[in-house]
């Protein structure tokens, strides 16, 4: 700061304001709010209407670097014109993220309210019953924060600096909203780690006797809300559980990194003969299996704990065959740096699934990578089933269901991808 700059008023007032709450965010007066400001022909996609601007994007001074992680700011561009509210974090790659687009927004219970009773009547026009994802970050205009709801209780991932030191006001609001009854804090994620956040799971609200049945597409699947991956259940492939399921009838389907049921739950609903789940995590097996005894289907239902790849060796040794296979697994491009592996680790689970489906038979290859795009994947795919000399007809490509926005500024919060395949 210049010493021009510190001699004037508001500039005192705010660093009175931080020296009295050394340890508080700063910015939740907006009468001492902080500023940040782009360099000089920076944020170019920040003015396309992006809500992101990343720290070498920003005017980094000594000043700026010292504000606390989640300290609300006014953004303002390399002329000091105000531009909007943000969340700044200089710890962060996205170290300020736009959240109203008026400066002086005071970000309280009542602003949260607003923007979860938005997202709520969009689900409320999509779904007959409260099982879905609520808030979906950025597209719900609440950046890094995800909420899963759950009937009476709702699961909630604060994976930004500024929601984490604001999740009382969060809660309250959600709760008034929505009038749930338990709210879960999920802070195990890789997203709350790069904004320098503890991990940690603990409920907030309410109590929970165990796992939440969660009717989605005819099956009932079980969400362990305080000990499950993620949330305790993955909403985004409702869609595409239910174009895998009807092509499952009547036949036989194995389903690889199953989780809790995934797709083979939806598929004995639509009346599959028999599924067979893969998953590593035997939790999951267990929540897999109660969820199919509650589904009515246990008796066509079968676990296997393994790791992937050596199930569908052992698979293919054993000359199993299966009129639907389905394939999906975590992330194995979470990062740019881990682009090129996780390419080479789809090429493999296509070229070692594809023998497994039977003649004319049904091939979901699924990705959650955003470090690899739709047609990246789509090629990876085509490479495996070509190795495993396999014809080939993509049939369907669905991505993450419409609980799940995604921001039109942000193309690569489109994350999930799901190929299915006609094979000869």
């Amino acid at each position: 700061m210049s010493s021009a700059d510190s001699d004037h008023p508001s500039a005192r007032a705010r660093e009175a304001a931080e020296a009295a709450h050394p340890s508080a965010p700063a910015g939740d007066d907006p009468a001492t709010r902080p500023t940040v400001r782009l360099r000089p022909k920076a944020g170019r996609r920040l003015s396309a209407g992006a809500p992101w601007a990343y720290a070498d994007e920003l005017v980094m001074d000594r000043r700026t670097r010292k504000l606390a992680p989640g300290s609300l700011v006014e953004l303002q561009d390399a002329e000091r014109a105000p531009l909007g509210l943000a969340a700044f974090n200089p710890d962060s790659v996205i170290a300020a993220r736009l959240l109203d687009e008026d400066p002086a927004a005071r970000v309280d219970a009542d602003w949260f309210a607003a923007r979860i009773a938005r997202a709520q009547r969009l689900r409320e026009a999509l779904f007959d019953a409260p099982f879905h994802r609520l808030i979906h970050a950025e597209a719900d205009g609440l950046p890094g924060v995800v909420i899963d709801r759950f009937g009476d209780a709702a699961a909630v991932q604060p994976n930004a600096a500024w929601a984490d030191a604001r999740i009382e006001a969060l809660v309250d609001a959600l709760v008034r909203v929505t009038g749930v009854r338990t709210v879960v804090l999920n802070g195990a994620s890789r997203a709350r780690r790069a904004e320098g956040l503890e991990d940690g799971v603990r409920v907030l609200r309410g109590g929970l006797d165990g796992p939440v049945p969660t009717p989605m597409n005819g099956a009932v699947y079980m969400a362990d809300l305080t000990g499950g991956q993620k949330t305790g259940l993955f909403y985004d492939q409702r869609p595409n559980h239910a174009f895998v399921a009807r092509l499952a009838r009547g036949g036989r389907m194995l389903d690889v990194f199953s989780h809790v049921g995934g797709f083979a739950l939806a598929a004995l609903a639509a009346g599959a003969t028999h599924a067979l789940a893969v998953d590593g995590s035997a939790r999951a097996l267990e929540l897999a299996e109660e969820g199919a005894r509650r589904s009515g289907v246990a008796d066509r239902f079968e676990t296997r704990r393994a790791d992937a790849f050596e199930a569908l060796a052992a698979l293919a040794e054993e000359g199993a065959r299966f009129e639907t296979v389905v394939c999906d697994p975590p992330a194995f491009a979470p990062s740019r740096q881990a682009r090129e592996a996780g390419l080479r680790a789809y090429r493999r689970l296509a070229r070692m699934a594809a023998p497994l489906v039977a003649e004319e038979g049904w091939l979901t290859l699924c990705s959650c990578s955003h470090a690899v795009d739709a047609e990246a994947f789509r090629a990876a795919c085509a490479q495996g089933l070509r190795a495993a000399g396999r014809r080939a007809r993509l049939i369907w490509s669905g991505r993450a269901g419409p609980d799940h926005p995604v921001h039109p500024a942000l193309p690569e919060t489109s994350y999930l991808k799901a190929l299915v395949f006609a094979l000869d």
